[in-house]
């Protein structure tokens, strides 16, 4: 496990981090699709959505862990332990906070409130866990806050609202996430996605069953959730748990900012969706907050602890 910490520009430049970089941000990449999938449904309920999704992601990267560790993959999960149980009931609330913030507001309304992640993570982290939160970050929490005042002066309705609080949850769940990982000492988020795949089967299927809307969806929907289960998280997290080995922990909460500027540009180019104004200029402080927070941690530059 390396612990070292790279101080130079130069140190940064080898084959090793460039790939980290080019990793990290397909992920974001990948990560960017999932406001687009989601509008391109006909008739699935986001819990029908949720049901098939957690199904083909976790498929997808039970078989990924046993590529990676030569078929084994019953030690993955006892190595992750119970921080990666507990990270996987966290997801739950952020892949079903994701899932209905995008329906009930727009892709880039909820894009920015998720890019919210790291804040709460941080508050978390100096509450649960003791870890000290620099004066920078405080500030770019402050600016971030505005940010999302501004936003949801725009929610006048109760569609939006409910898709701001979805959005708001969905960014707790994910630090949540985060902070079970700290926790635990682990570094490979896979199993907890893993488990965070079997708990949403469970979750939304039992929702769509309780609710009559049973797990018949059209041929084209079941394409498009199975679909965003491999490629939207499941080969995004593959590339990010492998990028950040390389890559150091500040420089990646900058590179896997391209989700919430690409997200919006997509269902843009394809179905015209366009932000409101408020929405534009509360996304603009949110992005300079989380900018500003990033770049000014690149001075320590820690390295992410590695992923067996």
């Amino acid at each position: 496990m390396s612990t070292g910490r790279v101080d130079s520009p130069s140190a940064t430049a080898t084959p090793g981090y460039l790939r980290g970089v080019a990793l990290v941000l397909l992920a974001g990449v990948c990560w960017s699709s999932m406001g687009l999938g989601i509008r391109l449904l006909e008739e699935a309920s986001p819990w029908q959505l949720l049901f098939y999704r957690s199904l083909s992601l976790t498929a997808f990267l039970i078989v990924f862990i046993a590529l990676r560790n030569g078929g084994r993959v019953a030690p993955t999960f006892r190595l992750a332990g119970r921080s990666a149980a507990l990270g996987g009931l966290a997801l739950v609330a952020a892949f079903s906070g994701g899932v209905v913030a995008i329906v009930e507001t727009t892709v880039a309304n909820a894009m920015f409130l998720f890019a919210t992640a790291p804040f709460f993570a941080a508050v978390l982290g100096r509450l649960l866990l003791g870890e000290p939160v620099r004066r920078a970050t405080w500030i770019a929490m402050s600016v971030a806050t505005l940010g999302i005042v501004v936003m949801v002066a725009e929610a006048i309705s109760f569609g939006a609202i409910l898709g701001n609080l979805a959005a708001v949850i969905s960014a707790l769940g994910f630090a949540f996430f985060t902070i079970a990982l700290r926790w635990g000492r682990n570094g490979d988020m896979l199993p907890a996605v893993v488990y965070a795949g079997l708990y949403t089967v469970v979750f939304a299927g039992g929702i769509c069953l309780a609710t009559g809307q049973g797990l018949a969806v059209p041929a084209g929907d079941l394409g498009i959730a199975l679909g965003m289960g491999t490629f939207q998280v499941g080969a995004g997290l593959a590339c990010y748990t492998l990028g950040s080995k390389a890559v150091p922990a500040a420089e990646l909460a900058l590179l896997s900012m391209t989700e919430v500027v690409l997200g919006p540009i997509w269902v843009w180019l394809a179905l015209g969706e366009v932000a409101g104004p408020f929405t534009l200029a509360g996304g603009a402080l949110l992005m300079v907050a989380i900018a500003g927070n990033a770049l000014s941690g690149l001075r320590h530059r820690p390295l992410p602890p590695a992923i067996p």
